[in-house]
């Protein structure tokens, strides 16, 4: 019990000497406006923060998120073909498949793939 706690100071006392280290050697400027501003990307840190953004454009990055995750859970489906029966494998595949494709059908009557709009 005793070695673990000692074990646990050494680790924190190390931790501690390390980010007292990178403290005194970053070459971090506290008088940069830009730098100490919330909106650093680009914006205009004296503008409104709620400025009117396109729906549209939103809804094409979900479509585009789901259907980036749906094929990244295509690939280990890919490569358990040798390990599982043939049947079973190919009907699992089929119904992923299918859903994608009845989204896609979906999306497409709602017309979310058109960007004029």
């Amino acid at each position: 019990m005793i070695f673990l706690v000692i074990m646990c100071l050494i680790m924190f006392l190390i931790s501690l000497v390390f980010i007292m280290i990178s403290f005194f050697i970053s070459k971090k400027s506290f008088m940069d406006r830009e730098k100490c501003s919330p909106f650093e990307c680009g914006f205009d840190p004296k503008s409104l923060a709620r400025i009117p953004f396109s729906l549209h454009f939103f809804l094409i990055t979900m479509i585009f998120l789901i259907f980036d995750v749906e094929i990244a859970l295509i690939f280990p489906l890919i490569s358990t073909f040798k390990m599982v029966n043939i049947t079973n494998w190919w009907l699992i595949n089929s119904f992923f498949i299918i859903m994608l494709l009845i989204g896609l059908y979906h999306e497409w009557n709602q017309n979310m793939l058109n960007w004029t709009n």
